[in-house]
């Protein structure tokens, strides 16, 4: 039996869990090693606890009311440790266990099914992580104890890097500063840029925000929840700007960044050049954890926006809008055109034409908006718009096209390159299969984010793939809290064979933080012939492994932290 003071020290580490269990107890060692760590950051080492623990306590009970109102809140969930977006990363998929509530309907009775609730592949503890010590102390404690640790932001993650069961978390939501330098000079250089420094846990709701308040522009994703430092950014970073003004990676100044052996180091083009080229693109959760990021900062654009949309799923007018960006997809892309577009609507969007220059490129999506609202078409719109900045876009279209919120989901995705809108007859079989891939997976979703007329300088990470490409696509399906690991793998194995479509037709190329959780050949596909590089980089500074995740450059498949995927 353990000593009345440790028993203690354990009681009040685990805080008040009410139902939720794990199987197994702390060691002896593990408990005098957490408590060292508890010492070490100021006492900010807290107990995992599912978002819906109070449901399981009294359903009723005004703790229940907050989770069941704020289920499929974003914010909520982001300001949450036990949050993510998408619950099954909240729960061990391979045993069952979870506590979760029916997210097609919150305010449902609590699932009676679950006799208790439980942990899932949520982390036992985690560290409120506030200076670069806290991080240091976290890779001494794995070390010494062999418990995994993982990194979380936000809970934005489509592959469940953010949560493993046993493990103890870096949560570096709380870290919100951020500042404008016009003058930016990284460490060790000499040349200046405009550039905003930003913590890890800013998102880029927040950040656009500062940019509209200093008459700047920040190139970042469409969802405003999504952390501006973290997988975003070291996965690559697109969004509807990207066609013209470069990747994520592309704008990156410096990184701060804490390596497994402690070290705060900085990461530039002029020291730790290695570590930075790694960053940008090869992923986070693998090098270091990155505290802060500095990237470029641009002057206001004004912004010609063309939107085309209607309320009902047809099928015939989803193939004929499909035909119709298939078509000028070559042409758009290379003129800098971003946006996005799924089965009922189109939003294009320049920041380099004019108004006239813009009408011309556009005429095509034009009448075809014309026609269907002509036709009476329930719902449509033809909209054709300016906007003076890319912070007035956002606050305008944002909000309707962010990610599913508190549902269980798989996801896919494909890079289109050039090649396949050379010929008619290419361009025949790209329609064909989206359209058989849309029928198996009505989400799909057309993201006209890939550097196409943004060459780069050859100094960057991602896949290659992306500066050739044309169209990231992506698709989902879904599950109920319920459902069975039988259904689980059904949906996970829908997603991948209704991508396989358009896998058949394309290079073996994907978006890391966004792509088909079983991705075959997933080293060419996110890195291309930049992961022997990305591997000797990862030895080097992580020989030991402490941090892993999934499908991340030198992961360990058999390892511990990943005994609840399917």
């Amino acid at each position: 039996m353990l000593p009345f003071a440790l028993l203690t020290f354990c009681a009040l580490i685990q805080g008040s869990l009410g139902d939720v269990k794990r199987d197994g107890q702390l060691r002896l060692s593990e408990t005098d090693l957490l408590k060292e760590l508890s010492d070490k950051v100021q006492g900010r080492l807290y107990a995992g606890l599912p978002y819906a623990q109070a449901c399981w306590s009294s359903f009723n009970s005004s703790a229940c009311e907050s989770v069941k109102t704020n289920y499929l809140n974003e914010t909520s969930r982001f300001d949450t440790f036990g949050g993510h977006i998408n619950t099954q990363w909240e729960t061990c998929q391979a045993t069952g266990d979870q506590c979760l509530l029916d997210w097609e309907d919150p305010l449902d009775p609590a699932p009676t099914s679950s006799q208790s609730c439980q942990l899932g592949s949520i982390s036992d503890h985690y560290i409120d992580v506030r200076e670069p010590g806290d991080v240091a102390a976290a890779f001494d404690f794995s070390r010494k104890s062999g418990i995994p640790i993982v990194v979380k932001n936000t809970g934005h993650d489509y592959k469940g890097r953010g949560s493993a069961p046993g493990s103890v978390a870096l949560w570096t939501h709380n870290l919100k500063n951020i500042s404008y330098n016009p003058q930016f000079v990284p460490e060790g250089c000499v040349s200046p840029s405009p550039g905003v420094t930003m913590e890890a846990g800013v998102q880029w709701g927040e950040a656009y925000e500062f940019a509209e308040a200093n008459n700047i522009t920040l190139v970042g994703g469409l969802d405003k929840g999504v952390g501006t430092s973290g997988g975003w950014l070291m996965g690559g970073g697109h969004g509807a700007l990207t066609n013209t003004m470069g990747m994520g990676v592309d704008r990156v100044l410096q990184f701060k960044v804490v390596t497994p052996d402690g070290k705060l180091r900085v990461a530039n083009a002029c020291q730790n050049e290695d570590l930075f080229f790694a960053l940008r693109g090869g992923g986070g959760g693998t090098y270091g954890v990155v505290l802060e990021s500095t990237v470029l900062a641009s002057p206001p654009v004004t912004l010609q926006v063309y939107v085309v949309q209607w309320t009902k799923p047809n099928a015939t007018l989803t193939s004929s809008l499909w035909s119709l960006l298939v078509e000028n997809g070559l042409k758009w892309g290379e003129e800098g055109w971003g946006g996005f577009v799924n089965d009922v609507s189109a939003i294009y969007l320049s920041p380099n034409l004019d108004a006239v220059r813009a009408n011309a490129s556009m005429a095509p999506l034009i009448a075809f908006g014309e026609e269907i609202v002509e036709r009476g078409i329930e719902g449509a719109t033809l909209l054709v718009l300016q906007f003076p900045s890319w912070g007035a876009f956002f606050n305008t279209f944002a909000g309707d096209n962010s990610a599913a919120i508190g549902a269980n989901l798989a996801l896919a995705s494909r890079l289109i390159p050039k090649a396949n809108f050379q010929t008619a007859e290419d361009r025949s079989q790209l329609l064909s299969a989206l359209l058989k891939a849309h029928d198996l997976t009505p989400g799909l979703r057309f993201l006209v984010s890939p550097p196409t007329s943004y060459p780069g300088d050859g100094s960057t990470s991602v896949t290659p793939a992306w500066r050739d490409s044309i169209y990231h696509i992506t698709l989902i399906s879904t599950w109920n809290w319920n459902a069975t690991e039988v259904q689980k793998k059904e949906q996970y194995q829908l997603a991948s064979r209704a991508i396989s479509y358009l896998r058949d037709i394309t290079p073996d190329a994907a978006y890391s933080n966004e792509a088909d959780v079983y991705e075959p050949n997933h080293e060419v596909a996110f890195w291309g012939d930049n992961y022997d590089k990305l591997l000797q980089i990862k030895q080097k500074y992580d020989p030991e492994q402490l941090l892993d995740c999934w499908h991340c450059v030198g992961w360990n498949p058999n390892s511990r932290r990943f005994a609840c995927y399917l």
